[in-house]
């Protein structure tokens, strides 16, 4: 059979095609690879269970190699519960540091005082010495927070403590390789008595935004002043769409027209005191 000859502009075309494919990483092999990436990242994700009691007897143990229950750091006031690892290179450092400097951020709300954080690693493989380190580089950056071990543990467990607890909140994660995990970039924050109360998303949450999860979550019943606490909480609402918490309009507007209100009475009742005061005295020099 007498083979057609190839122009040379298509071999030109072949192999700049060949070339773009190879810088853009579509070569058959990694094809492959990166489809098997894009599959597991929609099992990535949150199913919101608020009020979810998560379980208190849960079994970990502590950064110091201590066995401990989830229950025991669930004794008082709210919990911000993390689920990160200590092996991750980038995104869990990132989440540690930021939300160190949302804490320092928060006015009128003390960790160890008026809350505790709490974090899981989600790695079951991960070591005490691991956990120590981790645990030790993050509370250099809350100098001001007393007895780190008990008010911001780094809790180790085991495949089905892990998952037990991931289920009972509705995180999702994937492994994707050793010591490499997909998961969401949120914080939850636990009522008193370890019931989901909110889930605040992203690698950075807002000072007032955390501030009204942990008020919200112990029914303004830390800080300095319930009453000012019920009236902040009065005030604002959270958004489900937007993700966090913004001004109620409406009870602002509540509050406005009941202070102009009160405001208008005491200005009735004075000039009513100051017009009964003057009558009486033009009385008395009349009669006089």
């Amino acid at each position: 059979m007498k083979r057609m000859p190839v122009h040379p502009g298509t071999l030109l075309i072949g192999a700049l095609l060949a070339l773009c494919l190879t810088a853009a990483g579509l070569v058959p092999g990694r094809l492959e690879a990166h489809t098997l990436q894009d599959e597991k990242l929609p099992n990535v994700g949150v199913d919101e269970k608020p009020g979810a009691q998560v379980p208190l007897d849960l079994p970990f143990t502590d950064q110091d190699g201590r066995k401990v229950r989830l229950g025991d750091y669930l004794t008082g006031g709210p919990v911000i519960l993390t689920l990160n690892y200590y092996s991750c290179p980038t995104l869990c450092p990132l989440i540690f540091r930021n939300l160190s400097d949302t804490i320092i951020a928060i006015k009128g709300l003390l960790p160890g005082k008026d809350y505790r954080i709490v974090t899981v690693s989600i790695d079951q493989e991960e070591t005490t010495a691991m956990a120590r380190a981790k645990s030790g580089e993050t509370w250099r950056m809350l100098p001001g927070l007393a007895n780190p071990e008990r008010n911001w543990p780094f809790l180790l467990g085991t495949e089905t403590a892990i998952e037990r607890l991931t289920k009972t909140v509705g995180m999702r994660y994937v492994r994707l390789e050793k010591n490499n995990y997909a998961h969401p970039s949120v914080i939850l924050v636990l009522t008193p008595a370890g019931k989901v109360a909110r889930y605040l998303y992203g690698i950075e949450q807002r000072p007032a935004d955390l501030k009204l999860a942990l008020l919200e979550a112990a029914d303004g019943k830390i800080g300095g002043s319930p009453f000012l606490n019920q009236v902040l909480l009065y005030c604002y609402h959270y958004d489900p769409i937007g993700k966090k918490y913004a001004l109620a309009a409406v009870n602002v507007m509540k509050i406005g027209g009941g202070a102009v209100l009160l405001l208008m009475g005491v200005l009735l009742f004075s000039l009513w005191r100051r017009d009964k005061g003057g009558a009486e005295t033009r009385g008395k020099k009349t009669g006089g």
